[in-house]
């Protein structure tokens, strides 16, 4: 039986305090291990607020990672993981280093290597934690100690304040800074080269194309292409970023987005002479994070065999996930298998509709036009037509304190819920959310 010491209301009759154990088992429907709850019932007691222990517990398990609702028109919002996936894998050990033809060790890289090179039309391909990595690799394992030549318009920052020169220096390569920020010409990188080679220099190893994620240099501009570097005499590489495979993009059925138009391809890059094109796996592939070298063989291999390969490789559930996208695209699949591009593909007229069926039940909302980005520094400044359910007033954290948090956007003092980064299923939820507000 229990006593009043056990009942976590028990203050108001005795006088005292809860106990923890029994504070702390009254907050099992949150859904926190029990370890968990009872320092958050010692901290409300502690305090001597108990009665505000499941708040406290609510309050930490939005702390936790959880599903929730993109409704921001962003498609790959890195605040929430970039590209979505629903990678599934039953529970059993898996051949990420067997070889099932001898039974000896093999390669983790082999399985999803071999299909990114066919989608990238390379000879081999490897993966990496991310594309941050994926670079210095290359630099790590190709220009140790040696001179790497990138415009001084392509030494760029991305998310995070991580800046090329910083990743450039890890990897004990030097950069070497070519042209001006806003024109540099070939004929600089080859006198960069030129210099390198005379007594005292530092020799180059690699000129390096950097796609300019998250900004855009318009006016008296004047760039280098892959196609002019690759006339030099020493290697170059592209670091592409979003990870388009292939910018004819033949899994849709019509032509390529207009947004996607100068967005650079790892199939063109390698066609225009690229010995490595570097990119990521969560942004246009649609994939999970993971960064991608693809190219010559033998770079490839020199990669693969320097330590920090091993420092930087993937897990096993990062490989499915990738070999799973990967198939995808192999077999024409993506619109129906790949979030990203089934997002890229609705037609804005069933946007148009989803969006009329929740306004229809639900008071004060609104149909209107709408712009979608791609998100996560692909496609500087692309937008896409779509539609929004608007409502009057900030109602973000209304949204986000939903069961599955809801994430909209605020323009001009009014809620808007994109519809083209939503999956179809969770307009239910945004329904039932638009009607508690």
């Amino acid at each position: 039986m229990a006593t009043a010491r056990d009942d976590p209301d028990d203050r108001a009759t005795t006088g005292r305090p809860p106990s923890v154990d029994a504070l702390a088992r009254s907050l099992a429907d949150v859904g926190l291990p029990f370890a968990i709850c009872v320092d958050i019932a010692r901290e409300a007691i502690a305090a001597g607020e108990p009665e505000s222990a499941a708040a406290r517990a609510l309050a930490f398990r939005r702390t936790l990672l959880m599903p929730v609702v993109n409704a921001t028109g962003v498609l790959l919002h890195t605040n929430l993981g970039r590209a979505p996936i629903g990678a599934r894998q039953p529970e059993r050990s898996m051949n990420v280093e067997l070889d099932l033809a001898t039974g000896e060790r093999g390669s983790r890289q082999r399985a999803v290597g071999q299909l990114l090179a066919k989608l990238c039309g390379a000879e081999a391909a490897m993966v990496v934690n991310n594309n941050a990595a994926a670079v210095m690799l290359v630099l790590a394992a190709l220009a140790f100690d040696r001179g790497v030549a990138v415009s001084r318009g392509e030494s760029v920052e991305i998310g995070g304040a991580f800046r090329v020169p910083d990743v450039m220096e890890q990897s004990g390569a030097t950069l070497v800074d070519v042209g001006t920020t806003n024109r540099t010409r070939v004929a600089d990188y080859a006198a960069a080269i030129e210099r390198g080679r005379r007594p005292g220099g530092s020799p180059v190893a690699l000129t390096m194309k950097v796609h300019p994620s998250n900004f855009r240099v318009e006016g008296f501009v004047e760039s280098t292409s892959v196609a002019e570097l690759a006339a030099l005499d020493v290697p170059v590489v592209a670091d592409i970023g979003s990870g388009l495979i292939d910018a004819n993009c033949p899994w849709l059925s019509g032509p390529p987005p207009a947004w996607l138009a100068g967005e650079p391809g790892a199939r063109q890059n390698l066609e225009a002479g690229a010995a490595l094109v570097t990119f990521s796996g969560d942004k246009l592939f649609g994939g999970p994070q993971a960064g991608i070298i693809a190219g010559h063989r033998d770079l490839v291999e020199r990669c693969a065999r320097h330590p920090l390969a091993r420092a930087l490789r993937p897990g096993g559930m990062v490989l499915a996930a990738l070999q799973a996208t990967a198939m995808s695209y192999l077999d024409r699949t993506v619109t129906r298998d790949v979030a990203f591009w089934r997002m890229v593909a609705t037609p804005v007229d069933v946007l148009r509709q989803r969006a009329a069926e929740l306004c229809a039940s639900t008071t004060g909302a609104t149909l209107e036009k709408s712009t979608a980005m791609p998100g996560a520094g692909s496609a500087p400044g692309a937008t896409m037509p779509s539609v929004a359910v608007v409502i009057d007033g900030d109602h973000l954290a209304h949204f986000r304190d939903r069961a599955v948090p809801i994430i909209g956007r605020v323009r001009d003092g009014r809620t808007l819920l994109d519809l083209r980064s939503v999956h179809p299923d969770d307009d239910v939820l945004l329904g039932a959310a638009l009607a508690a507000r």
